[in-house]
């Protein structure tokens, strides 16, 4: 490096004409970063691999030519202009490398797609380590895992011009350019991945420093922050087609309108504890609209309002409880079931607050990531008094799995009255693909430590029935009480990669210790379907293992390793940091599993793939020739079930392409002959049919009336304050919601596409003497009359909430949370 005199491997040289400089990568100090960025010279090549990068493109640039299928508006490109690329031919040790004048959009044909999707990985064994840059081997088994779950890195490899995002810290091109280097023909023996160690730390000060941390954490913060980037709004026709999977479930005992609940915790599932049960956080609200596109705010905020009115006579009876037990004894009873259902009910209040906030965003998005990770779970709560059954619907990204003790398993095996089939162990059968080496080995195991937990033991735990009563009582709708029920949930529809987490660490108030025990899980055929529910869409249920994450070590200390199978020889591999080596599959299923990836098994699949190889290469001659999601197309390749055709991907919802994307359609479709496409549509559905690409112009006439309302919005709203601002002594002075100002605010700025809804003051207003009064502490910011006109005439909404000038002042004390917008509006 001509900058810090680091050496190899991985330094890159500068490919600008008459640009002799060299400097080091990520491994050090990344002076060929800088260099770039100082420059403006974009390309650079790896000497050690032979990578071309372009730093303004953000991508590898490929030295195959290949011809571009779709036809595409001639659009500036970041390497095409001779000031930034101008033709280069530099020897390079003993390679000599041409590089045209313009960074290559490669375009795969429709056999390259198919018939060659996986030649690249033939001769690409992703047995690169990575380097502990600082108790950081959490990380590295955790993207090690990721990296051999072929749907994921087949999208970023195949799929990378989707991989866009005006986000920070832009994780998802980190994470892009570590696959392409794990999956290079030309790989080191290892990597750094200091990039998106730097973006995680960004987004999770939690991961700051270079304290041990756990690996199930970061894949969750990983994978939630690469949903956020990669995330795309679903257009009405594929929520249409995605919902059709949900159904309405009905109890005989019911009316329609009970049907339907929404739970407080729409994320991962994991959050249900080892005894589960509505005690957890899983709270069950009824939701009264049927209307997709109308709030469903009214019957939560009546709830939130009774949660927090209860709450504060719970506080209070707290506070005097002492004084009242004494008087009397026989309201003993009576106030511990008030104030235990009102605190718990307090720690949902929050999470409820949020989940009503962020609902309509999270439901009407997707990502690769939720394409390939998320799975749903049927909760049923049944009142033990009224027989009363409520559902609910939860998204999951993984299972944290309860590992049984002897007492628990003993309940398990012997239980008759369970709704699932119970595997009380394992048979020498289920080792006849496996050896005998580990049926001695499991066998001696038992005779020394009892019964082995199974990974079909921990699903049945967590599966299992669980009993409401005291402290976790079931609030009944029906009811109107507190009563005792049971609660049980199934699976409704099977993720693809089945990410299984086990619970082996325990926090407890002055100490955390971790479970050491032994669970047996099954390298093939795990079989999910004694916990799917009757009506799932899921039609394979059969997983393989993926990876597999172990722990060696102590709850406070230890130590992080992966074992992966490769997807190209099938052989397992340790991943521990820097050093990979080959080991039997005896040492994996010997290994103290912490997290487990398993991938949908389907043989079906595989011949649905070997047709349309076989149609592509008839080659006949078509008159029509139709193009298809690129995106699709890659889950065809890797999923189990690919799904219908979702060509909305690229399509809006008029038919023709968003002026956004249009300047990049080539990165969203491929072409695809008519016998093939038909075959397709016949097969899985979906659509619709493209045979022609156009800018859409309906969405262009949105888009620059949405930029005018914003600008007019704006700019009004800052004239309008800087007057309030002038004025010295104003008769009239109201109050605005912060919350909603907020939402507004990103609206105007276009950080939103969704605009606020009505003007909600009721957080910031109570009722006092018949008047609505500013509550104490509240977050409000003070406008002009006129400014909440303007704002109240376009969204409506309220209440009107006034601060009178002529009022005698008030004592600072209770201006505990107010805010002014001068610094809003110089933001904006």
């Amino acid at each position: 490096c001509q900058s810090c005199g680091a050496g190899g491997p991985n330094l890159w040289a500068c490919l600008q004409s008459d640009c002799p400089y060299v400097g080091c990568g990520e491994s050090y100090s990344d002076h060929s970063t800088l260099h770039a960025q100082a420059k403006k010279h974009n390309l650079t090549v790896n000497l050690t691999t032979f990578r071309i990068w372009c730093y303004v493109c953000e991508r590898e640039v490929f030295l195959e030519h290949r011809p571009a299928l779709v036809p595409v508006p001639a659009v500036p490109h970041h390497c095409k202009t001779t000031e930034q690329v101008p033709r280069i031919s530099k020897m390079l040790t003993s390679h000599c490398l041409f590089v045209s004048s313009h960074c290559l959009e490669i375009m795969t044909t429709w056999e390259d797609a198919v018939l060659n999707s996986h030649d690249s990985l033939l001769t690409i064994n992703s047995l690169t380590g990575m380097k502990n840059i600082g108790n950081s081997c959490y990380m590295n088994a955790a993207l090690q895992a990721l990296s051999n779950c072929p749907p994921l890195t087949q999208f970023f490899l195949d799929c990378s011009g989707l991989v866009r995002t005006d986000k920070k810290p832009a994780l998802c091109k980190s994470y892009q350019k570590l696959i392409s280097e794990l999956w290079h023909k030309k790989r080191p023996s290892y990597v750094v991945p200091t990039s998106l160690s730097h973006g995680i730390k960004l987004v999770n000060p939690m991961f700051r420093g270079y304290a041990q941390q756990d690996t199930q954490e970061f894949l969750r913060c990983l994978m939630d922050q690469l949903h956020e980037e990669l995330k795309e709004p679903l257009t009405e026709c594929s929520m249409s087609g995605e919902g059709s999977d949900v159904e309405e479930r009905r109890d005989g005992d019911r009316s329609p309108s009970e049907d339907e609940f929404l739970s407080c915790d729409s994320g991962s599932s994991s959050d249900r504890g080892e005894g589960g049960g509505v005690g957890d956080g899983e709270l069950l609200m009824q939701d009264e609209c049927h209307c997709s596109s109308c709030s469903f705010q009214k019957p939560i905020e009546s709830v939130i309002s009774h949660l927090e009115s209860l709450t504060l006579k719970a506080k209070y009876l707290v506070r005097n409880l002492g004084v009242i037990l004494d008087s009397d004894l026989n309201f003993n009873s009576h106030i511990k079931s008030i104030t235990s259902s009102a605190f718990y009910h307090l720690k949902n209040i929050a999470r409820i607050k949020g989940f009503l906030s962020r609902k309509k965003k999270q439901s009407h998005y997707r990502s690769v990531i939720s394409d390939i990770f998320d799975g749903s779970i049927l909760s049923l709560v049944q009142c033990l008094t009224c027989d009363r059954v409520s559902t609910t619907v939860e998204t999951f990204q993984d299972l944290s799995l309860p590992i049984p003790g002897k007492e628990d398993l003993a309940k398990l095996h012997s239980s008759i009255h369970q709704n699932l089939p119970v595997k009380t162990g394992v048979c020498p059968d289920t080792y006849g693909s496996q050896g005998w080496i580990s049926y001695i080995m499991d066998s001696i195991r038992r005779w020394f430590w009892g019964p082995m937990v199974t990974l079909e033991d921990c699903l049945a735990a967590f599966f299992a029935a669980d009993e409401l009563k005291g402290d976790n009582m079931y609030s009944c709708e029906r009811c109107k009480k507190l009563r005792n029920g049971v609660k049980y949930c199934k699976v409704l529809k099977l993720p693809e990669i089945l990410c299984i987490h086990l619970k082996r660490f325990r926090h407890e108030v002055m100490y955390s210790f971790k479970i050491s025990s032994h669970v047996s899980f099954p390298l093939e055929g795990l079989d999910m379907r004694p916990f799917l529910a009757k009506d799932s869409p899921s039609q394979v249920s059969t997983y393989d293992l993926l990876s597999v994450i172990c722990h060696h070590g102590t709850a406070g200390s230890g130590h992080y390793i992966a074992y992966c199978q490769n997807v190209i020889n099938g052989q397992w591999y340790e991943f521990d940091d820097q050093y990979v080596t080959e080991v039997h599959e005896t040492v994996v299923q010997n290994a103290e599993a912490y997290v487990l990836f398993y991938r949908k098994s389907s043989e079906e699949s595989v011949r649905e793939r070997q047709k349309v190889v076989a149609l592509a290469n008839m080659k006949e001659p078509s008159l029509l020739q139709f193009y298809i999601s690129r995106e699709w197309l890659n889950k065809f390749n890797t999923f189990a079930e690919p799904g219908p055709i979702s060509n909305h991907t690229f399509l809006c919802q008029h038919g023709g392409i968003p002026p956004n994307k249009y300047q990049y359609i080539d990165d969203l479709v491929v072409i695809v002959p008519q016998n093939v496409w038909e075959y397709l549509y016949n097969s899985f559905g979906g659509g619709p049919a493209v045979n022609h690409l156009y800018m859409c112009a309906i969405c262009q006439v949105e888009i620059e009336a949405l930029a005018k309302r914003r600008k007019i919005e704006i700019d009004t709203f800052i004239k309008l304050n800087k007057e309030f601002q002038a004025e010295e002594a104003p008769t009239v002075i109201l109050c605005i919601s912060m919350q909603w100002f907020r939402e507004w605010e990103s609206f105007v700025k276009g950080k939103d596409n969704e605009p606020p809804g009505p003007i909600d003051n009721s957080k910031i207003g109570v009722m006092k003497g018949g008047h609505i009064q500013l509550k104490q502490g509240a977050d409000y910011g003070q406008i002009s009359e006129e400014t909440w006109q303007y704002l109240l005439g376009i969204y409506g909404g309220g209440p009107e909430i006034a601060v009178r000038q002529t009022v005698a002042p008030v004592d600072s004390d209770n201006l505990h949370g107010e805010r002014k917008i001068e610094a809003e509006t110089r933001a904006l």
